[in-house]
């Protein structure tokens, strides 16, 4: 029987196959790219070579550290060869020369060969992709250097000490046999899934026309009720006429319209009332059951449907351990990572959405949370930090992500006095927060309580697309202090995104609804109820002062008219914000199938998407977390920050770099963003610049003729006139010493140039200006 480890091993050996088959396509193809002839109306044969160049550098580079991961030396080997001619290549910034192409393709067929379970002598392969390489290394017109003879046996990867593993193809279980799985694309699942979820529309109508036929049975059976005392009593009117006026009477009514013969006439409908009526309830209780049988198979279709796209989190959780290892190891730090509950399952689509949320909280434990060794030691903790993912089930079809760590944790003081000072709270605002409130600011985009800026954190950001993500699944996010010490992040998502829960609402003679999940409860107030505090409207429920919102202004529909008698409100909340929101009307709870607004309406504010009603009414679902903040105003209150552009149009950069190219991109980016830049060549340029008065911030390469960009920073700390100046540092250097040394000499921030992205530096610049 195969051990836990094995069963793991071959998890993540199939997984590896699928992400290096997609790798090996995307190779293929861009070789193919690079091979064609430029078209008329593409841009030049340099610019386009380097850009695919590149594309496959990140493509061969990932399929390296994937085959790492799995310890398949033979394909590391191959790929790290080839990324080194790739690696001149792209410093270079041309194509490959022609007679190279024979080699890329080879080398990508050995690869597939390999990732196949194929035996290969690769000494050739490496032994010509080291010629390669020392071709492109030497100066034109010069003879390359010698080269050592190919290996006579087959070569493995440079260094590794790793033992022995199988390779895929002798790996037990690794491949599921073809009878028992079958390969489909996840795009085909998730259209088919989304076919099965439109049968709820079904659903719904056929629930909705099942009602309307048992009230429109109740109305009939109660007009049938009324219609048998009318003939009742008119039998008795008749009778007693007939006693009163004797036979003349009688005689009258034979003459004229006999009483006797219309009464007949209205017991006979009566009677097809009463077959229509017991008619109706046979079609009602046929409508039921199909109903019924319909949602059933509708029910179990949807929900079959569902598992086959549900994941457990360790599909999201298996790169948390080399990205906790490679963070831990770039800054210098101990952690040992523990992970529970991932085999639970949740949709698909919403681990794909949270990936990026989990890598930012990983992140923000190790570069701001966990302290280095030695601040530990001092502090009287073990010198490897921990830290904690769990994953929880929770009631009402949710699932709950704990992330903590035992470090140094957050000061909610500080937090609030960094807000305050960016601008994104007013002071008097912060001294009346709560100190859940106060943690809660660190989700707010530009909070940091980093003191150095890096291309990875201190931005501010990360938090900030947390909550942002987790809130667009309809989930929440909450900071808080962990037991013993430390921070721990709640993460509340719901475990499927197709139906839910909504509570149907009027507002200015418009149905919306409210996620129920968001609604906490709802309450009729009398208007006395509602009082004014420091000019805004509140509301007194169980003792508790909410703050009070009109769902109509908050959207900016028509005003209705004034409610008479009591108010009816639904206490919302998202995370650690809650207000009352007053509504004309509430209609009931139901299940609500979620659809998307389309291309066309991609972010529509306070709104998440819409539903279909059984009667066939679209009706907005309304976005909660949206909704407070827009009742909220801008950020968390305060006055709104200065728009970037004209913040930027009065600021002057200065950007210090010794490359052309490098130079006029950095130059590039800063002035789109609405900068004044000027350009010096190296350090001592700059302090030349720079003393001549007039600059805001410095942008520096570090590696630079006469002055590098440490010795710049230095200088300038240690100039009086120009101490205070923010100085960026944007180099390839980003090993941890390096950053260690730039915060030695005090700079600001350090951004790698590897992936280097217009909006994080532009971000960056803004932070430090403020």
């Amino acid at each position: 029987m195969a051990t836990d480890d094995e069963r793991f091993l071959q998890r993540l050996l199939a997984t590896f196959r699928l992400e290096a088959d997609e790798h090996l396509g995307a190779m293929s193809a861009l070789v193919l790219e690079l091979e064609r002839p430029n078209a008329p109306n593409e841009p030049n044969e340099p610019a386009r070579a380097a850009g695919l160049v590149e594309t496959l550098f990140r493509e061969v580079h990932s399929l390296k550290g994937a085959a790492r991961a799995v310890n398949l030396a033979d394909i590391e080997a191959v790929c790290q060869a080839l990324e080194s001619v790739l690696a001149l290549l792209k410093r270079a910034q041309c194509a490959p020369p022609a007679p190279m192409f024979e080699l890329l393709y080879r080398t990508i067929d050995v690869l597939r060969g390999l990732l196949d379970g194929g035996e290969y002598e690769l000494g050739g392969l490496l032994h010509a992709l080291m010629a390669a390489q020392y071709g492109l290394a030497a100066p034109a017109g010069a003879a390359p250097a010698p080269l050592p003879p190919p290996p006579a046996a087959s070569a493995k990867a440079p260094g590794a000490a790793a033992p022995p593993m199988p390779t895929p193809a002798a790996m037990p279980g690794a491949a599921p046999e073809p009878e028992q799985t079958v390969r489909i694309s996840t795009a085909k699942l998730t259209a088919l899934l989304l076919q099965a979820e439109e049968l709820l529309a079904f659903k719904f109508s056929a629930e909705h026309m099942a009602a309307d036929l048992r009230a429109l049975h109740g109305e009939l059976e109660g007009w049938r009720k009324r219609w048998s005392r009318t003939v009742g009593e008119a039998r008795a009117i008749g009778r007693a006429g007939e006693r009163r006026h004797g036979a003349g009477v009688a005689g009258a009514t034979r003459k004229g319209p006999p009483l006797e013969r219309l009464l007949e006439a209205v017991e006979r409908d009566a009677l097809l009332a009463k077959s229509i009526s017991e008619r109706f309830v046979q079609i009602e209780r046929s409508a039921w059951q199909e109903r019924r049988a319909l949602a059933g198979m509708v029910d179990n279709l949807l929900e079959d449907m569902k598992r086959t796209l549900m994941l457990p989190f360790s599909t999201l959780l298996e790169m948390a351990p080399r990205l906790v290892r490679d963070l831990a190891r770039d800054s210098g730090k101990e952690v040992e990572l523990r992970i529970d509950g991932a085999a639970i399952e949740i949709d698909r689509r919403i681990l794909e959405q949270m990936r990026d949320p989990l890598v930012h909280l990983l992140r923000n434990a190790i570069d701001h949370g966990i302290e280095t060794p030695a601040e530990r030691r001092q502090a009287g903790k073990p010198e490897r930090a921990r830290l904690a993912i769990e994953v929880l089930p929770r009631d009402g079809d949710k699932v709950e992500l704990l992330v903590s760590d035992d470090g140094r944790g957050i000061d909610p003081l500080q937090v609030r006095e960094r807000a305050v000072r960016d601008g994104l709270l007013a002071p008097e605002a912060g001294a009346a927060l709560s100190t859940a409130q106060m943690l809660a600011l660190v989700f707010e985009s530009g909070v940091s309580t980093s003191a150095m800026l890096t291309d990875l954190s201190g931005r501010g950001l990360g938090l900030a697309i947390v909550r942002e993500k987790t809130e667009k699944l309809g989930g929440s996010v909450a900071a808080e202090a962990a037991p013993g010490g430390g921070t721990r992040f709640r993460i509340v998502l719901p475990a499927t995104l197709a139906t839910f829960r909504g509570l149907l609402v009027t507002t200015a003679g418009r149905q919306f609804v409210l996620p129920s999940r968001n609604v906490e409860r709802v309450a009729r107030v009398l208007p006395e109820s509602v009082q004014s505090v420091e000019g805004h409207p509140t509301v007194l429920l169980e003792g508790e002062v909410l703050a009070l919102v009109q769902l109509w202004r908050v959207l900016g529909l028509a005003a209705p008219s004034a409610p008479s008698g009591y108010l009816t409100l639904a206490l919302l909340t998202s995370g650690s914000r809650r207000m009352a929101c007053l509504v004309d009307a509430v209609l009931g709870e139901q299940e609500v199938l979620v659809k998307g607004l389309g291309p066309q309406l991609r972010r529509v504010p306070n709104i998440a998407g819409a539903t279909v009603l059984g009667a066939g009414q679209v009706v907005p679902i309304l976005h909660v977390a949206d909704l407070l903040k827009s009742a909220l105003g801008a950020g968390v209150g305060g006055a709104p920050l200065p728009a970037p552009a004209a913040q930027a149009a009065r600021q002057q950069l200065l950007v210090v770099e010794d490359s052309i190219t490098s130079r006029a991109l950095l130059k590039n980016m800063l002035e789109v963003g609405g900068y004044r830049v000027t350009v010096a060549v190296d350090g001592v340029d700059a302090l030349g610049v720079l003393r001549g008065g007039g600059y805001d911030l410095v942008v520096s390469d570090v590696e630079m003729p006469r002055m590098d960009g440490f010795d710049l920073t230095a200088s300038i700390r240690a100039d009086r006139r120009l101490a205070g100046l923010p100085v960026v540092l944007v180099t390839s250097l980003a090993s941890r010493e390096h950053r260690e040394r730039g915060v030695d000499v005090g700079a600001s921030a350090y951004i790698a140039k590897q992936g280097l992205e217009q909006n994080n530096l532009l971000a960056t610049v803004r932070r430090l200006l403020r």
